[in-house]
């Protein structure tokens, strides 16, 4: 049945695997102008696509791919640029999934990769090989919050005759735009700030040029990355809240590192927000003044320590994932970067002692009182 005279405000969820066609003429369209009309969800829905458009819009690219994980967007955005015989280089400050997907999934393809520690950044010339297609980094490093100068960094890159990928979950569109510093791409987990409501499980790239806007839809339709429109029905539901969520959930965080970094229960803080992080200033001016609301802190180097505080944690829940409404803790070592040698952990810091908080929009006042609480 048509009706015309609906024009619904929000976009309905079109839970269909498959479009129907009128005739041969018509398919003949989608395949001549496929942008005009859609024909199978794995090539494209248009909850999906509505997610892709608005990310895009936020990060101000030529075209994006809405995914079905946060890792199927690492993996989209690598494709983009390598096959078997590339090397790629990744900053040794890396979210713990993405390390696991170059060391034991890409290298089993062809592609192999090796790892720039922090300070090597901005001087890749020892670390570039003849086969390197990219350097993958974070805008803020996952869990020990590090700040990449972006632009330096991109302008690196392209010296150097390499792609620049950017995974911009912590800091979201709100506080930095990687492509307006010179990245090639910018991807997103969209399962954490831009969803926000940590119920759904989604990913994004977008690419500043339309070529490889191009190339990451191919991508998607032939690996079958492309998200279901449930979930992008409420990814995009998600982020009409972004610019508000990630606000509070800055403010908030910056009063919990205050707090922690004056308590004596703690050794260290991490939070890009102290004037004490050795990149405030960068990230004063590449966050627009905010921080997002991701913080990490150390303990002492004892099981028993960290499963306290967990157990006397009421407010922040052990819940291995990020950037909910809700606040909660989660243990990098046990959980998001096991899959790292002894070595990287080693090397980046992480021990048994070190916990990361995701701090969500609750009253600051129950977050500070139950801190307090836990590490009596």
């Amino acid at each position: 049945m048509n009706r015309p005279d609906i024009h619904p405000k929000i976009t309905p969820i079109y839970q269909t695997s498959v479009f129907k066609f009128d005739d041969l003429d018509a398919v003949e369209q989608y395949f001549d102008e496929p942008a005009r009309r859609y024909m199978y969800s794995r090539n494209g829905n248009p909850n999906s696509d509505e997610l892709a458009e608005a990310v895009c819009r936020w990060e101000a690219g030529a075209g994006a791919l809405a995914t079905g994980s946060g890792m199927a967007a690492i993996f989209a955005a690598l494709m983009t640029y390598c096959q078997a015989g590339d090397h790629v280089l990744c900053a040794a400050d890396i979210y713990g999934g993405s390390a696991a997907l170059l060391n034991l999934e890409l290298s089993r393809l062809g592609i192999t990769a090796s790892y720039v520690p922090f300070a090597d950044l901005y001087d890749l010339t020892p670390h570039v090989q003849p086969t390197t297609k990219l350097l993958l980094c974070e805008t803020m490093s996952n869990p020990l919050l590090r700040v990449a100068d972006l632009r330096r960094l991109a302008a690196e890159c392209h010296e150097q005759g390499i792609k620049l990928v950017v995974d911009n979950t912590f800091a979201t569109p709100v506080l930095t735009k990687p492509l307006a510093f010179g990245a090639d791409l910018v991807l997103h987990s969209v399962t954490k700030y831009l969803a926000g409501h940590s119920d759904v499980t989604a990913g994004v790239v977008v690419a500043r040029t339309a070529d490889d806007a191009a190339r990451l839809r191919q991508i998607g339709m032939v690996f079958g990355l492309t998200l279901s429109p449930m979930e992008s029905w409420l990814s995009v539901r998600g982020m009409k809240t972004l610019r508000l969520r990630v606000a509070a959930h800055s403010e908030n965080a910056w009063l919990v590192a205050e707090f922690l970094e004056e308590h004596p229960a703690v050794g260290a803080v991490y939070y890009p927000g102290l004037p004490t992080h050795p990149q405030h200033a960068l990230a004063m001016t590449q966050g627009g003044g905010r921080f997002s609301g991701m913080l990490s802190f150390r303990l002492p180097d004892d099981e028993a320590a960290v499963n306290r505080f967990m157990h006397r944690s009421q407010r922040f829940p052990f819940a291995p994932s990020l950037a909910g409404v809700d606040s909660s803790c989660s243990h990098p070592l046990s959980t998001s970067h096991r899959a790292l040698t002894d070595a990287q952990r080693d090397e980046l810091g992480i021990t048994v002692g070190l916990i990361r908080l995701s701090v969500g929009i609750e009253p600051v006042e129950e977050l500070l009182s139950d801190l307090a609480y836990a590490l009596e």
